[in-house]
Order: C-alpha cells, then structure tokens, then sequence
C-alpha cells in the first residue's frame, strides 16, 4: 500500500503539494514508510486485487473531496457496492488500519517536536509553567505568586465513559509499532539493526491487519479498571514527578537540586471507573470494592519498587553523612516492631543508616499491599513522615542533593497518589435515591436495587476504613433538582449503617446537567448548605465545597450554543454566590473529548471561564479515547499536565480575569440574541413530531449500540421515542459517524446571523474568550463533515424537511464562522489541523461509503443480527471513521 501513504505520487498532486509543503519531512517519511509496509501486508495477505481496490477507492475519494467533483464520488459509491461483502470488510480493514498507522506517526512526531525543542533549549512556550509563573509574578508580585503555586490543584477525573472504539489489542499492537518507530529514529540505514527494524514493522502491521477491530464482548467495568491501571503503570506513576522536577528546576536554577524543593505536588487523579453507577446496572458495590483493590496494589506495588530502588542507592556512609536524632530514634522505632527485618538489613548496610531506614520502609509499604498488620502503615501520612525523617537527616549531613533526589520524587508519588493512587467518585442519579428511600420509609421488603444502594454506603465505609478517608468521599448526584437529592445522600447513609455516627464521611456533590438546573443551581445551594450534614462537612473542610456541571446533558437539552452561554452564566453565579457564603469553590467540569459534549483544547477553555470560578484549582473528567490520547504516551502526558496547570494558575490572573470580564459586559446583547435564536432553532429540530426515531434512522445510531465500547448500555430504555430515552455519548458518537458533527454547531449559524454585524462578531472573535474557543471549536467540527455525505445520510429517513433543515442550518453556519473570522476557508487561521483534516477527509469518506453500504442493506433487511455481513462491515466502518476522525464521543 505504498501510494496509500506516499504524497508525492498521488493523481491530485498539484491541489496537495501545499498541503504537502506544510507537512514536515521526518512525519511524511514515517507515513511514507507505514504505507508502504502496511501495503505488503495487505500483497501479501489478499493478493494484489485487495490492493488494486483499495487504491481505487483512494483515487476516487480523493478526486471527489479535492476537486469537488460529485461524478467521481458517484464512482466511488459505485464501486463500493460492487464489492464482495468479503471484499467490502478487507477495504474496510485496509483503511482503518492505514488511520491507525497515521495517527501513530502523528504522535510519535508531535513527541520528536517536543523532545527537540527541549534539546536545543527553546524558550518556554506561551502555555507552560514558566511562562505562566513569569506573567502572574509581572502582575501580582513574587510573595502572591508563590502562595498561588502553592495552592495549585490540577484534578483530572478518569471516566469509563464508552467513547474508546479500539480494543486493547489493538492499542497494544500500535504502542508496539510505535516503540519500533522510535527504535528508527536512532538506527542508521542501511544496517543489520535498520533491517530488523523493518522485519519486525512488518510483523507487527502483518498482526495488526490480521486483529480483529472488533471487540466480541462488552468489557465488564472491572476490565475498564484494569485497562486505566496501564495507563498508570506506563506513563502516570513515573511523569507526575517528573512534571513537578522540570517546574522545580526552573523556579530554583542554578540552586536546583541543592535546596528544599519549591514545587508543590499539584495533581490529585480521581477515577469514575468502577464507581459511577448511573445507568450502569453492572457497577454494584462488589465491583466497586474491586476496583479500590486493584487501584491500591498498582499504587502500592509502584512505591514499594520505588523505595526499594532508591534505598539500594542509598548508600551513604555515616562517617560522612552522620544520621540526625529524628533518624537514629526512627531506626529504633523499626527495631522494636519489626526486628527480623531490621536485623537484615543492618547486617548488609550496618554504617548506612539512611539506606537501611529506607529498605526497612520498603518492606513496609510491601507489608501495607498484602495487608500484615505487624508491618503495615496504617495511612500514607505515616509514611510520608518517615520520610520526611530520612530528608531532614540527609539535609542536617549536608547531603541536600540525595535529599531533594530521587527521594523527593518519591514525597511527590505518596502526596500525589496516597495509597489508593485515585480517588473512586460514586455517583448515581437523584431519581434511584429517591425511590430507595421511599422503600425504606415505607417499611416493606426492600428491593434489590435499594439493596444495592444501601450496599454501596457499606462499601465506602470498609474503603475508608482500608485506605483512609481520602479513597472515597466524594458522592456525585446525578440530576440534582433539589436540595432534597442531597439530603437523600446523607439520610440513606444513615440508614445503611444504623446510625449518622456510623456512617462514611462524604462530600455531597450536586451534578447540575439540564438548562433549567443550571439556571437554579444557586438557590439549590443557598439551601444545601443549610442541611446539618453539609454544615458538618464544611466545618470540618474550612468551607470547601465541590459542584459538578453537565456539559453533554445540557448541550442535547438546548443545543451548544445555549449550553454554553447558560453554563457560563450558571459558572458566574454560583462562583459568586461562593463568595458572599465564605465558601472555597471547586467546579468540577464534566466535559468530554467530542465538541459536542463540552470538548476541544482543555488549556483554552480554562482561560475563558468566569472570573472568580477557577481560583487555582480545575478539576474535569478525562474520558474515553481522551484518556490514551492525553496520558498514553509519557512526552505528551507531561506536556498536557504542564498545559493544564498553567492555564489553571493564569485563569485566576487579574488580567485574564479582567479580559473575561470585560469581554462578558461588551457582549451581552450578542450573548442574549445568540441564546435565544440558537435554541429557537435548535427546538425547531428536535422538537418536530418524530425527530428521535428520524435521527435513529439517518445515522448509525442502533448500530453504534452494539458496538462493545464499555460496559455501560447506550440508553435509558427499550426504543428511542425521545432523546430522553438516550445517552449523551451514543447521540454524539451517531452524528459524528454521519459525518455530519450536529451536536458540535448546529444552531450557530442562525445566532450569528440574527446579530447581524459582522464587525461587532468580529469583535468579539478578537476579545471575548469564550465566544472565541466556541468558534474555533465550531471551526473545526464544520471542517469535518462533509456535505455530500451527509446528504447520503439524511436521505436513509423520510423526512426530507428535517434533512433540509440539518443541510440549511450547517451552510448558514459555514458562512457565519467564515464572515466571524475573517477566513476564506475553514481552519485557515490553524494550518497544522487544516493540514492533518484536509489529509484525512478523502480516507474517513472511503469508509463513510462502505458504512453507508451496510446501513442501506441493514435497513433494507431489517436484520438486527449483528453477525451478519452488513452489520459486520457496518461496525468495521464505524471503528474505522472513529480512528480517522479521531473524536468519537
């Protein structure tokens, strides 16, 4: 499959080779080089007829997207349908294994950049800690800066959220590429070493090809624990301290290393994964309890290989790095209640007492993972202290570079991970609480659900018990209406241990996700923080209260435009309504990795929330493909938590928050003309009489369904009659596969339009930061779809008015972004995602037809056996168009 990959000898060279010029020539040859190989496997696997049809389809599907050309797109549907489904299925392969290839190499570029800039020592980039340090200390001071770093938190939230569509094999078949990549980039050519790494590519594509996309079973939610366990094991353990290092060497320079560290453990990682019940009938309190389980050996199995290390290094003669009184009585305390060990370890290192306290430490973090009480600490706390101990004695000594070291890496992995490495999030919906207390106020036979729920208050009490209180605290509510949903928190607590006393501690989090939710919220708690139980809580915190934002829910409740204005609005208020109430504030945003449900640059949208909401904490949930995409590959995980964290300390800047201001004054009017059009608009859509089961039959909807993304059931009930029947995920992930991102613009256009005023919309693109990341996300949603085949789409439903008004909203919505910005084309302003778009385009359409295929042929049936042909080629499609577009839901 060289020509798949290989620019220069495409038939529309002359209309690329600026797209190609953009494209740096370490990245094309490694695209060059997968395309290739992938193109022998695929001779040597279907002969060179699989290869023949594949670079037919190519041609034509670059012709039609490059040239317009609808003759040549009609040509690639018809030779799509003269197929074998055999045929069909290996075409299908074909192109999403190529997509796989890319975005590897795309990857492994973006970590050569990174690593090459720190390779020639580059100044620090706008958006890293550096810079963002640098600018609050021009505008705060030094003293204000550094009270501000110290009370930096960043806190991503992992989700099993069922947006991933690889299975593991297939991420593990593509890190094992990517490995090899790498392994290329130090090989010289022409050697016995290049020609290796040749055979082993091969191999590996030749297994990759060979892997079935498809997963043959829905994972269970402990499989989805187990598989964010490897992103911990692989980059997270390891890249925390590291991020915290490179911002301590820059704040100390030359002194790095020689004094006490000033960089605070700023991350805390909390985790829904096994815990988040809402609508997930497999998560019980067994899975939970599990899950907590699983978590605390990875943590504990890191820091105990950790301190072992560090400890055989330790060897520091006391002749010259004499112990301090705090180490010798330390040394005493191990020898009272653990003396074989001691004994042990003081006969291989009898004049290394530094060395020998560690070791001693490390068999204790081995007793606290297989839960020996003799040994075994208790809480992280208690080991943080011991080896705070062994610091100070190597600073008395003078021995401050062993002291800050690696010793200090390991402080940062205890604060940063504790012994349960995330914290576990329950949450449930309000309505499941209010049902299971009815239950149990009637005084009847309790259900098996209200069993369950009642269960899972016993299981945080053994987590908290086990681990310490910082396990699981958090209780999320769905749907909060009320500040009777969070009181139904505390009292059914109650009544699972028999008494208030008895029951876990727990942080109450109210989870705000409709339109008319948002606009109550603060009243909700204004009254919330009046019930005794949150009395206590904020007593007991200094005040500090956590409230969660829905952006998915509230996007399919009133569109995006709306959501994101009202969201804004209700950020506003209640970060107001924090400060009247003396209450330290910490939003908790529940954004996913598509547009639609509240995703794109993360760093960008920090820096256009409300002043007074961030205050140097931001915490939002990682989900999905988010998560491998963010933290899979070490460079890239350091770069995203860096990013976060400056835009998290800039967000609060006095000049930010000012420009947020500002901006939000100017262009109120803007604001409440766009809200009221867009959800005019969008209502005229999903509120004409059978929108639901319309949208279920113009995309891939049903079909997305049987996909075995996670654990979770894609909706609430049997069919589709309304979008309340359905998730936000499955309504994302449909529109996208449609090429036709609906969830990301629709009713924009019309809100641009009916302002009118195109210098006061351009205005605001160079002023207002939300109405500025709001566009550009648009603008590159709008940039992948696709009109002709969205026509294809909308044309399996017969209701050409509501086709007609999908089509008319995105033209209006096209023209409008383009009038906003200024642009003659989308994305002009961001030429690297242009690129990367316009290469894709012509490969995600190939797919889009052969999944169009299917969807005719399934609708034409009416099968709903998912191991037939059509549905077979449709899933195969469906994974491969999620690869290309590299968003799901």
């Amino acid at each position: 499959m060289t020509t798949i990959a290989d620019q220069s000898r495409q038939g529309s060279e002359s209309s690329r080779r600026d797209i190609r010029d953009e494209v740096d020539e370490d990245l094309r040859a490694d695209v060059r080089l997968l395309g290739s190989l992938l193109g022998r496997v695929l001779t040597e696997s279907g002969g060179e007829g699989l290869l023949d049809d594949v670079e037919k389809l190519r041609a034509l599907t670059i012709d039609a997207y490059e040239r317009e050309n609808n003759a040549s797109i009609e040509d690639a549907e018809e030779l799509v349908d003269s197929f074998t489904p055999a045929r069909a299925e290996q075409v299908a392969r074909a192109f999403t294994c190529y997509f796989h290839l890319s975005n590897l190499a795309e990857e492994h570029h973006r970590v050569r950049v990174l690593r090459a800039r720190d390779a020639v020592g580059e100044a620090a980039p706008a958006d890293s800690l550096p810079a963002a340090i640098e600018r609050l200390v021009a505008e705060v001071g030094t003293d204000e800066t550094a009270e501000r770093l110290r009370r930096l938190r960043f806190h991503p939230v992992l989700t099993a959220h069922p947006t991933e569509a690889r299975r593991r094999a297939v991420a593990s078949g593509i890190r094992r590429i990517s490995e090899l990549l790498g392994e290329r980039d130090v090989t010289q050519p022409g050697t016995n070493a290049a020609a290796e790494n040749d055979r082993r590519l091969l191999e590996e594509i030749d297994v990759l090809w060979r892997t079935s996309p498809l997963r043959t079973t829905r994972p269970t939610p402990l499989d989805e624990v187990r598989t964010a366990m490897n992103i911990f094991d692989q980059t997270l353990f390891q890249i925390v301290p590291r991020v915290y290092r490179l911002l301590d060497d820059w704040l100390l320079g030359n002194d790095a290393g020689a004094k006490p560290v000033e960089a605070p453990a700023f991350m805390r990682l909390g985790s829904w994964i096994g815990a988040d019940r809402d609508g997930n009938p497999f998560v019980t309190a067994a899975v939970t309890k599990t899950a907590a389980a699983i978590a605390s050996e990875h943590i504990l199995l890191g820091l105990e290989h950790a301190a072992t290390r560090i400890g055989r290094t330790l060897t520091l003669d006391s002749a010259d790095t004499p112990p301090d009184a705090r180490l010798l009585a330390l040394w005493e305390r191990q020898r009272n209640f653990a003396g074989e060990v001691t004994a042990q370890i003081g006969t291989r290192a009898p004049n290394e007492p530094h060395r020998r306290v560690l070791l001693v430490i490390a068999e204790r973090i081995t007793a606290t993972r297989l839960r020996n009480a003799d040994l075994a600490y208790a809480k992280p706390e208690e080991l943080l202290d011991d080896l705070r101990i062994i610091q100070g004695s190597l600073r008395s000594a003078g021995a401050m570079r062993s002291a800050n070291g690696e010793l200090q890496n390991l402080i940062w992995q205890v604060e940063t991970f504790g012994f349960h490495l995330a914290e576990l999030e329950v949450r449930q919906h309000s309505k499941v609480h209010r049902q299971a207390l009815a239950e149990i106020r009637s005084g009847g036979e309790l259900s098996d659900m209200t069993t369950e729920v009642l269960d899972v208050y016993r299981t945080i009490s053994f987590l908290q018990e086990r681990y310490g209180l910082n396990v699981s605290r958090r209780y999320i509510v769905s749907f909060t209406q009320s500040s009777a949903d969070l009181a139904n928190v505390y009292a059914l607590a109650e009544a699972a241990m028999g008494s208030a006393e008895a029951a876990p501690i727990l942080d109450a989090v109210p989870l705000f996700e409709t339109f008319d939710d948002l606009q109550a919220s603060t009243t909700i708690l204004a009254e919330m923080i009046e019930l005794p139980a949150v009395k206590a809580r904020l007593a007991a915190t200094g005040r500090k209260l956590e409230v969660m934002l829905g952006y998915s829910d509230s996007s399919k409740d009133v569109g995006p435009v709306s959501a994101t204005l009202a969201l804004y609005s209700a950020q506003s208020k209640i970060a107001q309504w924090a400060r009247d109430n003396d209450i330290e504030l910490t939003l908790f945003h529940g954004r996913g990795g598509a547009l639609g449900r509240g995703g794109g640059p993360a760093n960008e949208a920090v820096l256009a929330q409300p002043p007074g909401s961030v205050e140097g904490r931001f915490k939002l949930t990682e989900q999905g493909e988010v998560i491998f995409a963010q933290y899979g590959d070490k460079t890239i995980a350091a770069r995203h938590i860096e990013q976060m964290a400056a835009a998290t300390l800039l967000a609060s800047s006095p000049a930010n928050e000012e420009e947020n201001r500002q901006a939000t004054d100017d262009f109120a009017a803007v604001a409440s003309t766009m809200d009221v059009r867009s959800r005019e608009r969008f209502y005229e859509l999903i509120k004409s009489d059978g929108f639901a089961p319309w949208f279920a039959e113009v995309t891939p909807l049903e079909e997305v369904g049987l996909l075995a993304l996670g654990s979770r059931p894609a909706r609430r009930g049997l069919s589709i009659e309304s979008l309340e029947d359905l998730r936000a995920i499955p309504w994302v992930f449909a529109w996208t596969q449609a090429r036709i991102n609906l969830t990301g613009w629709f009713g924009l256009g019309s809100a641009l339009a009916a302002v009118g005023d195109e210098a006061v919309l351009r205005d605001a693109y160079a002023r207002w930061p939300l109405f500025t990341a709001m566009i550009n996300n648009v603008e590159m949603s709008l940039a992948k779809t696709d009109d002709r085949l969205a026509q294809r789409y909308l044309a399996l439903g017969d209701r050409a008015d509501l086709a007609e008004l999908v089509l008319d909203e995105m033209r209006i919505t096209r023209e409008w972004v383009q009038r906003t910005t200024g642009h003659s084309e989308l994305l002009e302003g961001r030429p690297v995602l242009r690129r990367a778009v316009r290469l894709r385009s012509p490969y995600v359409d190939a797919l889009s037809l052969l999944q169009l295929r299917a969807l005719k042929s399934v609708r034409a049936s009416g099968s709903t056996d998912p191991a037939d042909a059509p549905h077979q080629l449709l899933l195969l499609a469906v994974n491969g168009v999620a690869a290309g577009l590299q968003n799901t839901g």
